[in-house]
């Protein structure tokens, strides 16, 4: 198959994404563009936890998301990574120094503390932590890591308090990794979602992942929304898409040799192929709306737009958007995308540090859902 062209042009112009009176593409549904939190509010508290998802709910999500890691007791936790030191205070705990290993995570090997090393009895004695240095610490330490169970029964009731439908969006982490320790997660996860009556096309819920293989095993044993998460390593200067391991392919595709990249399942073959077995792809979201560095001098060097020294999101320039989401929606899929963020410097100049301006540009171009870390920024713009 080939690579996506990137950089080919909707109906839809720059201008019109950007002005006041943008020309609003549909949703497949014709509904309102879902709003994700991602990892629950973890833009104003530590990730995946229970006071997390529940403020996120208070800001108006319509879905929380629990990434799902398994621990040695074969628990499903909300963890973003298998790995522990990022989004917990375990370094820092001497009783579990003795667990910190080397073990191989899609191909890297990784050095950490693991969840699968770990009881349930053990995970409730960490506390989690603001997993990005730049945002606010100050919540360390104060919450538990909790089940998907718990995750579940929070929605639960919120969903009854407030008289409005919440759901969830688990995304199975690394399932291949799960498998390789004895440790595998979609029949615990089957065995979950059973047990909360939710396993028909209408439940609220939506299994994400990176790997194909284990949303195919899925689609064979519940009926809920699947969707196939789309990876990039980076964007280069012109606004293409850089694949490099381990985010060129899904992990999968590693193990049995498929060549194909995460790129070719946004063709128009790939994305009938997604329709087997998913409803949803959920790309990066530069796969849709990319951005470039601007070199107006042709030095070989690119423009620092806003004169502060540093070259960065703040200095490059949107393309237009790619043809993803008509292609998706051809094929009968809808579109999630990720991963949007209010920080003015993980914007890029076209919003001038609105956040806003960036969900609007997106809801311009007919996306389905998105997963946002400011649960309140996106429900806003919409």
């Amino acid at each position: 198959m080939k690579p996506i062209a990137i950089l080919s042009t909707l109906a839809v112009s720059l201008p019109a994404l950007l002005g006041p009176a943008a020309a609003q593409e549909k949703t497949l549904t014709g509904e309102r563009t879902t709003v994700v939190a991602h990892r629950g509010a973890s833009g104003y508290l530590p990730e995946h936890t229970l006071e997390g998802y529940k403020l996120a709910i208070e800001m108006g999500a319509d879905f929380v998301e629990p990434d799902l890691v398994v621990t040695k007791d074969g628990v499903l936790v909300a963890r973003h990574e298998p790995m522990l030191s990022g989004t917990t205070d375990v370094s820092t705990r001497p009783e579990f120094a003795s667990r910190k290993t080397t073990r191989k995570v899609d191909g890297v090997d990784t050095t950490d503390w693991f969840a699968g090393d770990f009881t349930l009895a053990e995970i409730k004695q960490l506390r989690a932590k603001q997993a990005m240095a730049d945002r606010d610490q100050s919540k360390n330490g104060q919450f538990q890591i909790p089940t998907l169970d718990e995750v579940i029964d929070l929605v639960k009731t919120e969903s009854a308090a407030r008289g409005r439908s919440i759901g969830i969006a688990p995304e199975t982490k690394h399932p291949t990794f799960h498998a390789a320790i004895g440790l595998p997660i979609e029949d615990r996860l089957v065995a979950v979602l059973t047990k909360a009556g939710w396993t028909a096309k209408d439940a609220p819920v939506v299994i994400q992942s990176f790997e194909t293989a284990n949303l195919k095993y899925l689609n064979t044993r519940i009926d809920v929304r699947l969707a196939q998460l789309v990876d990039g390593a980076d964007v280069d200067k012109d606004g293409r898409m850089v694949m490099e391991a381990p985010y060129a392919q899904p992990y999968d595709f590693v193990v049995i040799g498929d060549k194909r990249t995460n790129q070719d399942l946004l063709t128009k073959e790939g994305l009938a192929e997604v329709k087997t077995y998913a409803d949803i792809i959920a790309p990066w979201k530069p796969y849709i709306l990319a951005s470039r560095q601007v070199d107006r001098n042709s030095d070989g060097k690119p423009d620092d737009l806003n004169g502060d020294g540093a070259i960065d999101e703040r200095d490059r320039v949107l393309t237009e958007p790619s043809s993803v989401v008509r292609d998706a929606h051809a094929a009968g899929l809808q579109v999630f995308t990720w991963t949007f963020r209010s920080e003015p410097k993980r914007l890029t100049s076209d919003f001038k540090g609105d956040p806003a301006a960036e969900y609007k540009a997106f809801y311009a171009l007919g996306v389905d859902g998105l997963f946002s870390d400011f649960t309140d920024h996106a429900v806003k713009a919409r």
